[in-house]
């Protein structure tokens, strides 16, 4: 799918910065920004709070129907974004507590939820230009973005970054246990059926690891700007 307007696509693992980066990409190039994974956190907080079985594909996608799951781009929101289940919205606190972070992966490994809510990212894209991160958005959201970004750093880095990112949400989380989330969760995304993490075949690999956040943006910027003036 080619989207009408300019999207940047920015894909890479849990916790490699793709989340802080596209959010600075986008405040450099006065675009929206979305972070795709919130949507599916969203849903997750619902699992919990309604007791459902997050195993049990039906019912999760029922959920999708019986609760309103809204995403609004706002640049003046402390995600960048905002985004409210049945009216209420959900503070990043909520989003990346650790029981959410549980049951995410396995919640987006199910078709039925994957369709509904890459059909919402498509029609959000279709609005306006955006910058927008995930784990499948050049190779399935938007297969047609001009410019594809993987993003990607060490587990070491990662780990770091979680934590960093964690406690400024308020959320105390034992390293070492976040060291086996993250590895968990890079095997399922790698190996769910549906959507896994993928390299983009036209998607520039970024390695941030060694880089800070201003470092990765403006070798970004530089991908972002020579794209489109025609290079590669």
């Amino acid at each position: 799918m080619n989207p009408p307007h300019l999207a940047i696509a920015i894909d890479g693992p849990v916790a490699s910065g793709k989340t802080t980066v596209a959010r600075r990409l986008a405040d450099r190039l006065n675009l929206l920004y979305l972070d795709t994974g919130a949507m599916y956190r969203a849903l997750a907080n619902v699992a919990l709070h309604t007791g459902t079985d997050v195993d049990n594909e039906p019912a999760i996608a029922r959920l999708l129907e019986t609760h309103r799951i809204e995403v609004g781009l706002d640049r003046t929101a402390p995600l960048g974004f905002r985004i409210s289940v049945d009216g209420v919205e959900l503070a990043e606190r909520t989003l990346q507590s650790s029981e959410v972070t549980a049951i995410v992966s396995t919640i987006a490994a199910h078709p039925r939820v994957r369709e509904a809510m890459v059909h919402e990212q498509r029609r959000i894209a279709a609005a306006g230009d955006v910058v927008m991160a995930g784990r499948d958005i050049g190779t399935v959201v938007l297969p047609g973005a001009p410019v594809k970004i993987f993003l990607t750093a060490s587990v070491r880095s990662r780990v770091a970054r979680r934590r960093t990112q964690l406690a400024a949400a308020g959320v105390d989380v034992d390293e070492h246990r976040l060291f086996e989330e993250i590895e968990e969760r890079d095997r399922l995304d790698r190996s769910r059926a549906v959507s896994p993490l993928v390299t983009a075949p036209d998607a520039h690999i970024v390695d941030s690891s060694d880089q800070s956040v201003d470092q990765t943006v403006d070798e970004l910027v530089t991908i972002v700007e020579r794209q489109r003036a025609g290079g590669v």
